[in-house]
């Protein structure tokens, strides 16, 4: 039968099913497909944190969504329009999310009485008339599966594994999306394993004709590519931009790049990433422990590496009295902390932002650090770059704020020229003349001094030192002007970042403070708020620690100030202590970003209805 073709603007998909559906592999396969083609495009993975949870059950449900565009766009979505269910659990967990209306695909051979028990569902919602306002589509996934694969010398388990691709291959027909870039993806991936490899590639492409020839399919959608500025693109996740950065920070300062790590979920991927780029100098070594990797960071950074160290909230807290090392002997350490659920083990999958305090404040004695945190996962890419500028640059050890949200999520990145991206000044102290350790220039900045340099010898460590010579010291005077010194050092970093700019209604009575993750959420609900006539100004805070110079200067333009955060408050205490406002907190810690429309929402009501007038 003929099929209708319509334009659409943006479409937001999620796949669901267990967790050995292979939902993030084929969410995964779509969004490089998306990528491919041309779209603008946001991601958001959500799986449990048990390896193989039960199969069936609602904990073990594992979800991928992702929202694509023929505009700019800059979040995965609040409420998806398709919803791919490979079993009962899968829907019941997401129905509450998708739109009224919504497309729901279902594989009608999970919904046995086994799978609807382990759901809690008393009746097959296939049958009961729950699903009445959606257009349920109905595909026996495991028997077309079965059928498109026989005659391959595989075991009936293996075969069921390949229904993932069979739905994936459906849901490339229904977006009009190639299907080759996947083939050629499964010649890589199984080219020794010559059975799977026929397997998987036959279901795709069974899936696909499906779409084509079934008349359950009456229309495909076909959304045009985004028209962002010319340039290569990279579809990168937080943690890969990260790794990217950090190699990329290499090569500006001509250092080579150690990460010493212990491996932590949802951090574990940038250690994994780096390691594949030993042909550009980069060691990774994966220590016992928090404080292994941390130690062997701050040992490469005292023997002239671009030291890094990588872990999330649990992993921070362990490093923290090392992080105190790095302070007192004035290294250049950059430590990224891909903030979870916690407290604890807490949710370890799950995303939050509550790191904040530990980052500010968590190390004892008068030990500050410079903070910094990204806004989406492409600008991992760039504050990894800055945070090795700044740690390298000021000699001073850097934390880098991503979150799982930025980690796991993925968007485009235009790939910049090398020589486009800002150089990073290196200056080796290498004259033993009038040398001193804890010298410093007009930025508090002391030398750095690499050992076996002649006539450079001189003492490190974690006792207190004596100004300038560097000899241990137990003054008390002493102690204080040295403690200033750091306080201080950190303090003229605020020379060289760039202003707080206020985006939106300058005029506004309401502006929007926001930092990390929070970002794409708000900007684009202060654009709905904004064709409703809500007047709103937004400003986003990457640099933490010290904040930019006129903060208190934009801050004191507005009559309100709302800081969404995903957290109980930690940046508006800040705030609130700092410049004394009246601050208008936002909080959600429920392991989920924002959606576009609680921020918009809160909007309409802190405004009260008046339009910002």
């Amino acid at each position: 039968m003929a099929k209708t073709v319509q334009v659409v603007d943006d479409v937001t998909v999620r796949f669901a099913g267990d967790s050995g559906d292979g939902m993030q592999l084929t969410g995964s396969q779509f969004t490089d497909t998306t990528a491919i083609v041309g779209n603008d495009l946001s991601t958001l993975p959500d799986f449990p944190a048990e390896i193989r949870a039960p199969a069936g059950s609602l904990s073990g449900v594992s979800g991928f969504q992702l929202h694509f565009s023929s505009s700019d766009i800059q979040t995965p979505g609040d409420s998806p329009d398709v919803l791919v269910a490979m079993n009962p659990a899968a829907l019941k967990v997401n129905l509450k999310d998708i739109k009224k209306n919504a497309t729901i695909i279902v594989n009608t051979n999970a919904f046995d009485a086994k799978n609807l028990r382990l759901a809690n569902y008393e009746t097959n919602p296939l049958e009961d008339g729950s699903l009445a306002g959606y257009n349920v589509i109905q595909v026996e996934l495991n028997k077309l599966t079965m059928a498109a694969l026989e005659g391959i010398d595989l075991s009936v388990k293996d075969k069921d594994k390949c229904k993932n691709f069979f739905a994936l291959g459906i849901m490339y027909w229904m977006y009009n999306r190639p299907i080759e870039i996947t083939l050629k993806w499964l010649e890589t991936k199984f080219k020794k394993k010559p059975e799977i490899l026929e397997a998987n590639q036959k279901a795709l492409q069974a899936g696909y004709n499906y779409g084509d020839t079934t008349e359950i399919f009456t229309t495909r959608y076909d959304v045009k590519p985004a028209k962002l500025p010319k340039g290569v693109y990279r579809n990168v996740s937080g943690n890969e931009a990260a790794a990217l950065g950090f190699i990329t920070a290499s090569l500006k300062s001509g250092l080579p790049l150690f990460l010493g790590s212990y491996p932590i979920t949802p951090a574990s991927e940038i250690l994994q990433e780096l390691s594949k780029y030993k042909d550009f100098g980069v060691i990774t070594f994966q220590a016992e422990d928090e404080i292994s990797g941390i130690c062997s960071a701050i040992g490469a950074s005292y023997s002239g590496s671009l030291a890094i160290t990588s872990t999330s909230g649990p992993g921070l807290s362990l490093k923290m009295e090392a992080a105190g090392l790095a302070v007192m002997t004035e290294l250049p350490v950059v430590i990224i902390d891909v903030q979870r659920g916690g407290p604890s083990t807490g949710l370890p999958t799950k995303t939050e932002q509550a790191d904040l305090m530990q980052a500010m404040y968590g190390r004892h004695g008068e030990a500050p650090v410079v903070v910094l945190a990204a806004q989406s996962p492409a600008d991992c890419f760039y504050m990894s770059i800055e945070a090795a500028k700044i740690a390298l640059e000021h000699m001073i050890p850097v934390i880098l704020l991503t979150d799982g949200y930025l980690a796991f999520g993925s968007e485009p990145l235009k790939i910049p020229k090398l020589e486009e991206l800002p150089g990073i000044k290196i200056n080796f102290r290498k004259d033993p003349e009038g040398f001193h350790p804890y010298q410093r220039d007009e930025n508090f900045v002391r030398p750095w001094a690499i050992p076996g340099t002649p006539g450079l010898e001189h003492r490190i460590g974690g006792l207190e030192k004596k100004d300038v010579f560097g000899n241990i010291s137990y003054e008390p005077a002493n102690h204080e002007i040295m403690t200033n010194n750091r306080k201080n050092k950190v303090e003229k970093v605020a020379d060289f970042i760039p202003d707080l700019v206020v985006e939106g209604e300058q005029e506004s009575e309401l502006l929007i403070l926001t930092w990390g993750s929070t970002y794409g959420a708000t900007k684009e609900a202060i654009r709905n708020a904004k064709l409703k006539g809500y007047k709103t100004a937004h400003a986003h805070l990457k640099y933490i620690n010290p904040f930019p110079k006129n903060i208190g200067t934009v801050l004191n333009k507005f009559k309100k100030i709302m800081i969404p955060e995903l957290n109980l408050g930690q940046m508006a205490m800040i705030i609130k202590s700092r410049f004394l406002k009246d601050v208008i907190q936002f909080n959600k810690v429920q392991g989920q970003p924002f959606k576009v429309a609680e921020i918009e929402n809160k909007i309409i009501e802190v405004l009260g209805g008046s339009n910002g007038k």
